[in-house]
């Protein structure tokens, strides 16, 4: 079975020490180990992923917790196999209803072979879509549109989340939150061709730079923003000369963004890509792995 583990706390000594330590000694073997200082916030982060049988997989999560408690890490330890056939996703939005209509469609179509186990979102515009399809809705933004980070990482692990998806969430993690869900876990939708055209005003930025050809961007976040080889999936779509701007944002949020997102998502779903050293690698099942 493959484990990721994170790690992420205030920044000390011998952190990675007794998990290391633990994994070893139970005879995983390591497919891949990060760790990061990130001296601004004098915080560590910790990403291992491992190979261990299956049924030691409590065993090491009462393991962790006590590593925990002791380093005062907040420690994960998630497999993307153990609810395979059915992983958990949260929805993030804040103003578009599209991308996370288009999904919801698709679970409910069973096109996305998943499970929609909460919605969030900064702003209260796609409370109506949740209650719509029957999920679990939490408000976790102030007046100003400020979200609670802390509050959104409680509630994905209180609805055992698999995969968070960032539904055109207008909100920036920090580092803590993303190497929390670190190893392939947050899936963003990016507005905008990657890496070309990053940031809040991809569609601006390509008309400006006289673009005929728009699209979006499915990748898995890691801390730098809009990074640009963790794709997961891009769609674009070709604007006639002199065609407005206001028309291509409309063709693009109406229609390309959402289809971007859904064949993302079940990319992911379908486990046919994984996130591998922040690159973004075919997987391929093993003769006798299957769904």
């Amino acid at each position: 079975m493959q484990i990721v583990i994170t790690a992420v706390g205030p920044d000390n000594r011998g952190l990675a020490d007794p998990i290391i330590h633990y994994v070893t000694g139970a005879g995983a073997n390591i497919a891949e180990i990060q760790m990061y200082d990130h001296d601004e916030e004098c915080l560590f982060a910790m990403l291992l992923r491992i190979v261990l049988a299956g049924e030691a997989l409590a065993d090491l999560r009462a393991a962790m917790r006590e590593v925990a408690a002791r380093t005062q890490l907040s420690i994960r330890v998630w497999s993307p196999e153990e609810r395979a056939a059915r992983p958990r996703l949260c929805l993030c939005a804040t103003y578009r209803p599209e991308p996370a209509l288009a999904l919801l469609r698709a679970l409910r179509d069973g096109r996305i072979k998943a499970e929609a186990a909460l919605m969030l979102g900064n702003r209260p515009h796609c409370r109506s879509l949740a209650e719509q399809f029957g999920v679990p809705w939490h408000d976790i933004g102030n007046a100003e549109g400020v979200a609670d980070d802390d509050r959104l990482v409680a509630l994905c692990d209180e609805y055992q989340v698999d995969y968070i998806v960032l539904a055109r969430y207008m909100r920036v993690l920090p580092p803590s939150t993303c190497w929390k869900f670190a190893g392939g876990r947050i899936i963003n939708l990016h507005h905008g061709l990657l890496p070309s055209f990053p940031g809040l005003r991809p569609y601006h930025d390509a008309y400006a730079a006289r673009m005929l050809t728009f699209g979006a961007t499915c990748h898995f976040i890691v801390p730098d923003l809009d990074a640009g080889n963790q794709i997961i999936h891009q769609a674009t779509f070709t604007a006639p000369p002199g065609l407005p701007l206001d028309e291509i944002i409309r063709r693009g949020q109406e229609d390309n963004e959402p289809h971007c997102l859904v064949e993302g998502v079940r990319r992911v779903v379908d486990r046919e890509v994984q996130l591998r050293f922040h690159r973004v690698v075919a997987r391929r099942a093993a003769p006798t792995e299957g769904r």
